[in-house]
């Protein structure tokens, strides 16, 4: 389109300016209003609700969905009914929503770990609140040092960024199928939730198995609409990885452990096989992703070096004065002010660990409590800095969904533990092991909380800013937004994660007794942390089973890399653990969904196979478009209905408050189940491969 002129009130409904066809939407002598009213009402609202979706997914099955593409679609839909709207508002909105999404992944997969250590009974607002704001501030501003030199890059392709990038110009150009799309599949996510766990019409879980003489054998599904979705949305590679591991686990893994270690001690056989899992079979899956992290560090070590020396080199270019007068789109938040910021910054984590994640009951000096927490606040700043820099060049290398964030915070945990360790064993007058141990593990877990929050914000943020790269945005602004969504998102956190722990338990705590633990929320990612925490100083894991599944890693990390180069596919490992250590209900769900997206890719390969290549990318990418967010859409409205069933089972004390199927016909709702999932994925393939 022409570009009439640069007034800021010009509408980007009506004109799409562009310096030319390799720069950004907007180009950068463009003025246009970014950061409106509007844009931040919406942005706060959009980052709330995406905020407690994810947090129920997240510790659920300990893996969150980005919320960019649906706070862009939702945002374009809205903003459509202003005159005067543009894309760059646009992209503060969905920028500001993706940061509630990704704080509560960075929170949810590790602070539960103090409730599942017994040193937490609730999540108490403030102490939650404050770690939240400060790790996530801290991973904004982690972020704006590197951006330069990570966007720069050629060879970072950030594919949800450019997806994101399309999304917001399709908006630009008034496309109305993708907000269909997203309401269509949030409305039959939402009803199918419901009817799950609200009505219990459908069960979210088919379990048989069966006692052959000394052992057991059998096997489990999982009909989550939200799972068959996120299943659909990581793809084949990802669901087959989970299926291996699966098959290593479930499948090879109970029936040899029951024969080696007995049957145990249970009312059904069901019962007896996730006795086993929890006992023995989840340790194999740390042990894999454990040296999957250690194995993804190794990859990326040249290449993060070689991206922090580039931005190192140009921050010293700036300090100098040899920068050209930059310009709009290439204006980030002075550096100066990023360097004071994060200094201030580590003076209230400091009294936060001190004061807070240190329970004041341990018999232990003021001197000594001082030292743990000032080298915790150490170690996040410049642990910290390193992580999240390996977290910013691997969203630009794969993509932030296929981020290894739980390899980077179990290996950081590690580091940490090693050398509190060192620390402990010169000290005397600690008391008891069981005091060393519950000392080292909560001031680890307490560290990792606030990195992991920095983690996951650096994380998303990178795609973030690369959409502004793509649509024109001005840096500095969007690193405001940024922080203003973190804000908004921590001050939500607290509640939320209150009101699912009293709604369902999590990680086999429960708030109170009498609660069906068929409900519980496992949060896998938190019980990780607390087990290998716990463990490293307890001297109390299962070494065995850690070792073997650091075995089964390191067999698959060769099988991946012959793939790699002889096949051009991956057996990704951290795949691989998390099939081993989730429960089937959890897993099994995404092995559908990935198993559903390969046969639709496979139909639609079929059906433009005779077209010539720019017609075949141009078909294909309009149905990858609206398979993406069809499923988007079903994980938003089923992620969002079971925060909105957290209300009545609280309330009630129950999670039997809205149920309607009789006890007699409880065994059908399994079957009842089976079809539903069979209909669901009929209808995605139908929708997606549909001319």
């Amino acid at each position: 389109m022409n570009n009439k002129n640069t007034d800021a009130t010009q509408s980007s409904h009506s004109t799409t300016p562009s310096a030319d066809a390799t720069g950004p939407l907007i180009p950068a002598h463009v003025q246009l209003p970014e950061i409106t009213f509007r844009a931040v009402v919406l942005g706060v609202i959009l980052t709330i609700v995406l905020a407690a979706a994810n947090a129920y997914l997240g510790l659920k099955v300990g893996i969150t969905v980005s919320a960019s593409i649906p706070s862009a679609v939702i945002s374009m839909g809205i903003l459509r009914f202003f005159k005067h709207s543009n894309v760059l508002e646009n992209n503060m909105v969905q920028l500001m929503a993706s940061v509630g999404e990704a704080l509560t992944a960075g929170i949810a997969f590790i602070l539960p770990a103090l409730i599942i250590l017994h040193v937490w009974d609730r999540f108490n607002y403030w102490q939650t609140a404050t770690t939240a704001l400060l790790g996530g501030i801290l991973g904004v501003l982690f972020t704006i040092p590197l951006r330069r030199a990570l966007l720069q890059d050629k060879t970072l392709r950030y594919p949800e960024g450019i997806a994101i990038g399309n999304v917001l110009k399709a908006s630009a150009n008034r496309e109305k199928g993708d907000l269909r799309s997203l309401v269509t599949g949030g409305a039959v996510g939402a009803t199918i939730s419901l009817f799950q766990a609200g009505f219990q019409i459908l069960s979210d879980t088919f379990q048989l198995w069966v006692r052959t003489g000394s052992t057991i054998v059998g096997f489990g599904l999982g009909f989550s609409p939200a799972l068959i979705a996120a299943g659909y949305i990581v793809g084949v590679n990802v669901g087959l990885s989970l299926l291996v591991g699966i098959v290593i686990g479930w499948f090879v893994g109970v029936p040899v452990l029951t024969l080696y270690y007995g049957i145990p001690d249970a009312d059904t056989v069901t019962k007896m096989a996730i006795m086993i899992w929890r006992a023995h079979i989840r340790y194999i899956g740390i042990g894999t992703m454990l040296i999957g992290g250690l194995w993804t560090l190794v990859t990326l070590f040249k290449p993060v070096m070689q991206s922090m020396a580039t931005s190192f080199k140009t921050l010293r270019q700036i300090r100098l004065g040899e920068q050209p007068t930059m310009l709009r789109t290439e204006r980030d938040i002075p550096i100066h002010y990023v360097f004071i910021a994060t200094l201030l910054l580590l003076i209230p984590i400091f009294f936060l660990i001190a004061y807070t994640i240190i329970p004041s009951n341990l018999p232990i000096t003021n001197q000594f409590r001082f030292f743990l927490s000032g080298f915790s606040t150490i170690y996040i700043l410049v642990g910290g800095f390193i992580f999240c820099s390996i977290m910013a060049y691997f969203a630009g290398l794969v993509g932030s969904t296929n981020s290894p964030v739980s390899g980077l915070l179990v290996s950081a945990l590690l580091v940490i533990s090693l050398v509190f360790m060192a620390f402990f064993s010169t000290q005397t007058g600690l008391g008891s092991e069981e005091v060393k141990a519950t000392l080292g593990a909560v001031v680890a877990i307490g560290s990792m909380v606030v990195i992991g929050a920095a983690l996951s914000i650096a994380n998303d943020t990178m795609q973030d800013l690369k959409v502004g790269d793509i649509v024109g945005a001005t840096p500095w602004k969007q690193q405001v937004m940024l922080i203003l969504g973190v804000v908004v998102a921590s001050f939500v956190i607290p509640p939320i994660l209150q009101l699912l722990y009293n709604a369902y338990g999590i990680g086999g705590v429960f708030p109170r007794e009498g609660m069906d633990p068929a409900q519980m929320l496992a949060a896998p990612q938190a019980g990780m942390m607390a087990t290998v925490a716990k463990g490293a100083f307890s001297n109390q894991l299962e070494w065995s089973m850690i070792g073997t599944g650091a075995l089964i890693a390191v067999i698959c990390i060769v099988i991946d890399e012959f793939l790699k180069k002889q096949y051009g596919t991956r057996l990704p490992v951290l795949a691989v653990g998390v099939g081993i250590y989730l429960p089937l209900d959890s897993s099994v769900p995404v092995v559908i969904g990935g198993l559903l997206a390969y046969l639709v890719q496979r139909q639609l390969n079929r059906r433009y196979q005779q077209r010539g290549d720019a017609a075949v990318e141009a078909k294909l990418n309009v149905h990858r478009h609206r398979g993406l967010l069809l499923s988007c859409g079903i994980v938003a409205g089923a992620s969002i209905m079971g925060v909105l069933l957290a209300l009545p089972f609280a309330i009630t004390e129950s999670s039997d408050a809205l149920r309607i199927m009789p006890n007699e016909l409880e065994p059908f709702a399994g079957i009842f189940s089976i079809i539903v999932t069979f209909l669901l994925c009929a209808w995605i393939y139908r929708k997606v491969v549909k001319g």
